[in-house]
């Protein structure tokens, strides 16, 4: 789900020309709001990672990458990577947000930046390309998750870098107890992944799997939540989720928020993140690389 794109450029704002987040340890639990309690938690689990230069531990970005972000939304992704000075090559179907995106890229050093308007099927761009690739929370909300992982390996050069990620099925069927059923339908996730799904997935869009990690308890129960507090207020649900996800939050969330903003602070409360993360992610990651030499290829 594209839940993390609506704050994304907030996060990358927060965290430029800055130090990886430094969580401190609050002398009183005030309101913290949900997306500020997701940056603290998102560097704690490895995301936006100033210091080495990595948008997600294990995927460094450099200046001399040609960065592919495959549906984009917002542009958190794409605006770490033009911020490092990467050639940046963003793509989605929504017009508005490529537009935009095109915008704030221009304020970074970016030392090249392309805007696509693409379904991505296929994608307007040269095969062997890009040396990192981009696509998270995007496999869900489409119909042909194959073809689409088989494009972006056409457009990766040899060697390409690949970071992957899906809402995980623990969470997704949590969600679905209390959801509207259109978050289950298009635009929305009309794929739920087991993690041997995913993973099969993968490799046969032909890459070498380097690492798995999962992420987002915070968000799991943070979305129980939306769900739960929308319904009770009688809120109808149409179009995509994401942009129903737009504050002010309900109390609730703020409170939630708040909790967990003081749990991950406590002394050893990287231990408590760390272990619910893997116990009830919102999202499955894989990193992977494109093999060297690809059959059929010389």
């Amino acid at each position: 789900m594209r839940l993390m794109r609506e704050w994304w450029q907030r996060c990358c704002a927060a965290i430029h020309g800055a130090g990886a987040v430094q969580a401190t340890q609050p002398s009183a639990l005030q309101v913290v709001d949900p997306r500020d309690c997701g940056l603290v938690d998102a560097v704690m689990g490895g995301w936006f990672q100033n210091a080495s230069d990595e948008l997600f531990r294990g995927f460094s970005i450099t200046a001399d990458d040609v960065v592919l972000d495959l549906g984009c939304g917002h542009g958190g992704s794409t605006l770490f990577c033009a911020r490092r000075g990467a050639h940046v090559i963003f793509t989605d179907s929504e017009a508005e947000k490529i537009e935009a995106l095109r915008e704030k890229v221009r304020e970074t050093p970016a030392r090249q930046a392309e805007g696509i308007v693409s379904n991505s099927l296929p994608l307007p761009l040269a095969d062997n390309l890009a040396s990192k690739v981009i696509a998270l929370e995007v496999l869900e909300h489409v119909e042909q998750p194959l073809a689409i992982l088989q494009e972006l390996v056409r457009v990766g050069r040899p060697g390409a870098q690949y970071f992957i990620s899906v809402p995980d099925r623990a969470s997704e069927e949590l969600q679905r107890a209390v959801a509207p059923v259109l978050h289950f339908e298009s635009p929305n996730h009309i794929n739920v992944f087991s993690r041997e799904a995913f993973v099969e997935l993968v490799e046969n869009a032909g890459l070498i799997i380097e690492s798995r990690d999962f992420y987002g308890f915070y968000w799991t129960l943070w979305m129980m939540l939306f769900w739960g507090t929308k319904q009770a207020e009688g809120h109808v649900f149409s179009g995509a989720t994401h942009d129903q996800l737009e504050g002010p939050f309900h109390p609730l969330l703020n409170s939630w928020a708040t909790l967990w903003h003081a749990t991950i602070n406590l002394p050893g409360g990287e231990k408590i993140r760390a272990a619910l993360d893997q116990a009830l992610p919102k999202t499955q990651i894989i990193l992977a690389r494109k093999p060297l030499i690809c059959a059929g290829i010389p």
